[in-house]
């Protein structure tokens, strides 16, 4: 980096300075000060004279980018656990189609379900878990609870733009006791920030790609002496990769934050998000194999519409003691129209030219989260530890309305011809304590914990085929889980950490819905129960870094349908617990600077897992019997995931290859070898893809992102979904081009 300084005329001087894509203050605050010293001493004995400094060269690769979070993070204490800081400034991916595969690249194990047309929603989970909306995380924006409702229906349907987030932040399931009971651990989005050194600030982002792909994101920011504000405004249009799959989407988002004093601010706020999707279909596998492009359904629709405001107190009211309390809620819809069949059913007019009615399906969530957290330093003894104390109050009112009559139509309409056969709500209070402490003693760390929850959760309403006396349920959540985590520093740049933690997921919505007359509830049904534990080591040195961890994950009580005889001897199927599963494996996180040179660097990664998820004293009903998959293999757990990649940096332009392969896995308990002639039983074969993205910062406030994914046209799918959106095949995105031009002010 050079630096030069000249005498321009008696009294004065001016610098002349140019940097490359990383500034480092600690190194260049000497030579400017060596610098301006020379400088003044020359005023002081000569005016006329000029001193030309040797040139400095301050070089430096960004290669190590997934940073763990650190051991106390606002009000959570996270030794001991593995996590992941993705900071997407940092890395080359398609953001504009919120494309997981890259954006999470280096999260080991992350399974990818691709559901629901690119860019509209991330469908993810670890460790062999269900990727369904992500449902088995605890989902968060700035810390804010979004899963649409914990105990009912823990989706994700809340969907911001990617452009609007800093970083991705992913604390494993041995943390849960601070955040919730799920057996996905945390993810946390963490939108981007007002510039406060101004007051007005300005972003936009505006891509276009392939599949008539085209979306413009834009937010204002600033501060105004105690006020700090910001907001945003999104839109995306995409006609989608297959055939009647188009899909709009708009997002905002407002935020406030007001400076008390100097230990205390409040922050309001509120975030939108909405959008339409045209549900192309279920395919055969003979029909994909064909031409993955084609759609089944064009009368099918998917809309979800969620608000999610929130307010904050964020005290520290010692420099020992912090507290921070916030109260939140999910409010909105989730709808659907759509023909719900098997993809050999065809949706096709009648001679007359008539369609026959759709099925209408409406969410209504309201749920209300508020939760105090007080964090307190100590020193006892001389030994240093922080104590977590926190509670949380969750109120849920779902309020669910199924197959509904709806219109022949072929655009998206809700309406009506006769009433839903189901009516139903789903109500939940629920209250929980948790206190985590964190004590040091030398190299050591050990982290001790427990959670107490205690709640229930009320079936009420009308089911049209279905006897009303038999319909009511309720599933109380009585649990006291605990945990405890540590770790242990060999020196700087080296940890052991390990753990082990309970964790519970509630009976959902759906599992306790009779299908048919059939069809009865168990009324002693329990909530999954089992544990996270995990072991690692984690080391970082100049330009490396890496993270091992074995893994395993407990699982009781998974829900399922199973056949009994009644009193009659008359076979009825019950939806009950019919087993557990256990998940173990190993994951691998390497990255690291391959070569350098002046300007310049070559680095890489490989993000690597191998998975046993297997069934264990579980069996389930086929045919009028049941049948035990003891030691069959989980849905959607490929035993091998791994994403690998090359970054190539000059100056301030950066080019990544990224190869990502995932193993073959089952659609179903039974591991059926064959696909079925519907498309809804099967393998989901292996597949490998390849990616390009590329970005250049021009300047300060001009950056270009361009991104060509999968490179050779793979045909491919993720999973077979066995409800929404419809069971069978359905086609992941063969080749794209996007390219995105971002500009700051």
């Amino acid at each position: 980096m050079p630096l030069t300084n000249r005498r321009r005329e008696p009294g004065g001087y001016s610098s002349a300075y140019s940097t490359s894509n990383m500034h480092f203050t600690g190194l260049l605050l000497p030579a400017v000060l060596l610098a301006g010293g020379a400088c003044v001493a020359q005023a002081q004995t000569d005016t006329l004279r000029t001193t030309t400094l040797d040139t400095l060269e301050v070089t430096a690769n960004r290669s190590r980018v997934t940073l763990p979070l650190p051991e106390v993070h606002g009000t959570y204490l996270l030794a001991g656990r593995r996590s992941e800081v993705i900071r997407l400034a940092d890395i080359d991916a398609d953001i504009a189609q919120k494309n997981p595969r890259q954006l999470l690249a280096r999260i080991p194990g992350l399974f990818v379900y691709d559901m629901d047309g690119t860019g509209n929603q991330l469908n993810v989970a670890t460790r062999g878990l269900d990727p369904h909306r992500s449902w088995e995380m605890n989902l968060r924006q700035n810390g804010i609870i979004t899963n649409s409702d914990m105990y009912g229906y823990p989706a994700s349907h809340y969907s911001p733009p990617t452009e609007s987030i800093e970083r991705i932040e992913l604390v494993r399931g041995t943390a849960s006791l601070q955040y919730g009971a799920q057996f996905g651990g945390m993810l946390n989005y963490v939108t981007k920030q007002a510039d406060t050194t101004r007051h007005l600030g300005f972003e936009t982002v505006n891509s276009i790609g392939s599949f008539g792909t085209r979306s413009t994101y834009n937010a204002l920011g600033g501060r105004v002496g105690r006020l700090t504000y910001y907001g945003y405004a999104y839109w995306r249009h995409s006609d989608g990769y297959r055939d009647n799959s188009r899909s709009d989407a708009q997002a905002q988002l407002v935020r406030l934050q007001y400076q008390v004093n100097p230990r205390m601010g409040l922050t309001a706020e509120v975030g939108r998000s909405r959008y339409v999707y045209q549900i192309p279909g279920p395919l055969t596998d003979s029909m994909f194999r064909a031409n993955p492009r084609q759609a089944t359904r064009g009368r099918n629709f998917f809309n979800p519409a969620i608000w999610v405001p929130s307010l904050r107190l964020d005290w520290q009211l010692t420099p020992q003691t912090r507290l921070q309390w916030v109260t939140s809620a999910v409010l909105g819809d989730r709808n659907s129209v759509q023909i719900d069949a098997f993809a050999t059913v065809t949706d096709l007019p009648d001679p007359t030219g008539q369609y026959r009615p759709r099925q209408v399906d409406i969410d209504n969530f309201n749920s209300y989260t508020s939760e105090a957290r007080l964090l307190q330093q100590f020193t006892i003894d001389g030994l240093a530890g922080t104590l977590v104390a926190g509670v949380q109050w969750m109120h849920n009112d779902l309020h669910r309305r199924q197959l509904g009559k709806g219109t022949t139509g072929t655009d998206f309409d809700l309406s009506l011809t006769t009433p839903f056969a189901r009516d139903l709500w789903y109500h939940t209070r629920n209250g929980a304590a948790f206190v985590e402490g964190q004590l040091r003693v030398g190299r050591l760390t050990l982290s001790p914990g427990v959670r107490v929850e205690q709640g229930d959760t009320q079936l009420r309403g009308s089911i049209s085929y279905y006897d009303a006396a038999e319909l009511p349920t309720t599933i109380r959540h009585r649990f006291a889980l605990l945990g405890l985590n540590g770790q242990y520093r060999l020196n700087d740049r080296m940890r052991l950490y390990g753990g082990w933690s309970q964790a519970y997921r509630p009976v959902l919505f759906k599992d306790i819905i009779p299908t048919s007359v059939y069809e009865q509830i168990d009324k002693n049904l329990r909530d999954a129960t089992g544990y996270n534990a995990e072991l690692g080591l984690e080391t970082h040195w100049s330009g490396g870094h890496l993270n091992i961890s074995l893994f395993e994950l407990l699982y009781r009580n998974r829900m399922g349908t199973l056949v009994l005889m009644d009193g009659n001897n008359q076979p009825y199927t019950l939806r009950t617990n019919i087993g557990d599963s256990r998940n173990q494996g190993i994951e691998v996180l390497l990255e690291g600077q391959l070569a350098s040179w002046k300007g310049g660097s070559l680095s890489g990664f490989t993000s690597t897992s191998f998975l046993d998820a297997r069934y264990t004293n579980a069996r389930v009903s086929v045919n009028g019997e049941n049948v035990s998959v003891n030691g069959n293999r989980v849905e959607s757990a490929p035993q091998i995931t791994s994403r690998n990649g090359l970054t190539l940096r000059y100056r301030t332009a950066s080019l990544t290859v990224q190869y990502s392969y995932v193993g073959m896995t089952y659609a179903d308990a039974l591991n059926t070898p064959v696909p079925s002639a519907n498309g809804a039983k099967g393998p989901v074969p292996a597949y490998g893809l390849l990616d390009l993205n590329a970005t250049w910062r021009v300047g300060p406030h001009l950056t270009l992102r361009g991104s060509l994914n999968n490179l050779t046209n793979e045909s491919y799918f993720t999973k077979r979904p066995t409800f929404y959106p419809g069971p069978g095949v359905w086609s992941s995105d063969g080749r794209n081009v996007m390219l995105s031009v971002g500009y700051r002010l």
